[in-house]
């Protein structure tokens, strides 16, 4: 399958200024395959190697016991039998087994900077972050190589990743009536939306996606969902300090779909457990966001001022980081997501959760704006030092929260994300996008290049 992050590390392969890179992210969003099975199979064919430090026991041992980049090019070398010249890539997988090869990337970047090297895991700031507690921040044994690597986050596949692989020809006439601006055909754009509720209902894992891609078979993909999802909980046993802080975090997890699906969407502790306030959640919300499993939305009120900061750290919003695995959260039926009266079955929080999803993927800190009264815009995103309030609605809906927002704040133009075909009210200063087109707005979005 094709991923969007493919281009990210080209361009980190052709940078005269490449230093080591770490990918983080999730686990079984497929960083293995991107750099692996992707990038260096086709960019590095037959001259990469390739280190498992969860299996490859010596090779992890050894570098459990150094930063000294270059006997670990040494040993490396013999151990596989291959040279590593310039043209070698090194790639270091399940680095949270190995903390140390972390802290040896310093090296590599002073020493042996032509060499590329990629290490990528699943939980490794999390196990740097329980390394360096557990030595002592003044211990000097851990280091992380601060200012001496490049990074980028791989996140679930976005919808135009889910339509590129499963639609190739869809996918490359949505793309150009975006760039074009234009609204598409009647028809197309019912074809375009019945892949945004199956994208609803599988997600971007890839392995539900390469399920449903591979026999069209939506409720396979939903039996992997479940997999990866008890996998999520297991995991929690394995990277977290304490069996109070384990129990915690797996009822936060598990919640998620429930607290948003109140009246007021903010996190409400009491709903999860009773007499409990925010703070005793502040470790499972930092262990969930830093895993990438849990994404925090934060609130504004009122008047905005930039560069966006929340006005309340206690008041927030939490996202589960796949939409697949929120409609399977949300216990909902299957068949709802195409059925004939999915509009009305579905609540608008799930295109709610979509939106989040498709904005952090393009590196946007989420913020929502929390008016008087009812009243509420679902995102708020500063771009090219300009205001732009997202309203998300699944089905027309009115305005009345974007009037009272205009009240208080000046914006470039207000974005409605809904089912409705493209179009721009230059009147109302608003840009109508449908929810087929939002995987490239975000990306425009964070560039500063949005136009209508």
């Amino acid at each position: 399958m094709e991923r969007k992050a493919t281009e990210q590390l080209i361009k980190w392969n052709n940078s005269k200024r490449r230093k080591p890179l770490i990918v983080w992210g999730a686990r079984q969003v497929g960083k293995t395959y991107l750099v692996k099975d992707i990038f260096a199979e086709t960019y590095y064919k037959d001259n990469y190697i390739y280190i498992d430090c969860k299996i490859e026991d010596d090779i992890r041992n050894f570098c459990t016991e150094t930063a000294n980049a270059e006997r670990i090019i040494e040993y490396i070398s013999l151990h596989k039998g291959k040279k590593i010249t310039e043209n070698t890539l090194l790639i270091f997988d399940e680095v949270q087994e190995c903390p140390n090869i972390v802290s040896s990337l310093k090296y590599f970047c002073q020493d042996f900077r032509n060499i590329p090297v990629i290490a990528t895991g699943s939980m490794v700031r999390i196990k740097i972050q329980r390394e360096t507690n557990k030595r002592g921040i003044d211990s000097g044994k851990f280091l992380f190589p601060v200012g001496k690597i490049n990074q980028i986050t791989v996140y679930p596949m976005t919808f135009d990743e889910f339509v590129m692989n499963s639609n190739r020809v869809l996918y490359d006439r949505i793309k150009k009536a975006y760039e074009d601006r234009k609204p598409l055909d009647a028809k197309i754009h019912e074809l375009a939306m019945e892949q945004v509720y199956k994208y609803l209902l599988v997600g971007g894992m890839p392995e539900a996606v390469d399920a449903y891609i591979d026999g069209e078979n939506l409720f396979e993909a939903r039996e992997i969902l479940k997999v990866l999802y008890d996998n999520y909980l297991s995991d929690m046993d394995l990277y977290q300090a304490s069996r109070e802080a384990v129990l915690r975090s797996r009822t936060l997890f598990t919640n998620i779909y429930r607290e948003l699906n109140k009246e007021s969407k903010n996190f409400s502790p009491g709903l999860i457990e009773e007499k409990s306030k925010t703070r005793d959640f502040a470790t499972s919300i930092q262990w969930l966001t830093m895993a990438h499993i849990v994404n925090q939305s934060f609130q504004l009120k009122e008047h905005i001022t930039m560069p966006l900061m929340p006005d309340n750290e206690s008041n927030f919003r939490l996202f589960l980081g796949d939409i697949g695995m929120f409609s399977y959260q949300s216990g909902i039926n299957a068949a709802s997501f195409i059925s004939a009266d999915r509009e009305n079955t579905l609540s608008g929080i799930f295109f709610e959760n979509f939106v989040a999803s498709e904005l952090i993927a393009k590196d946007h800190t989420l913020f929502y704006w929390k008016g008087k009264s009812s009243c509420e815009l679902e995102f708020i995103v500063e771009s090219d030092n300009k205001l732009y309030p997202i309203d998300v609605k699944k089905g027309r809906g009115t305005l009345n929260s974007l009037e009272k927002f205009s009240n208080h704040n000046k914006f470039e133009y207000a974005i409605k994300v809904s089912k409705n075909n493209y179009g721009y009210d230059p009147e109302r200063r608003l840009l109508t996008v449908p929810f087929y087109f939002m995987s490239f707005a975000a990306k425009d979005l964070a560039e500063g290049k949005l136009k209508v």
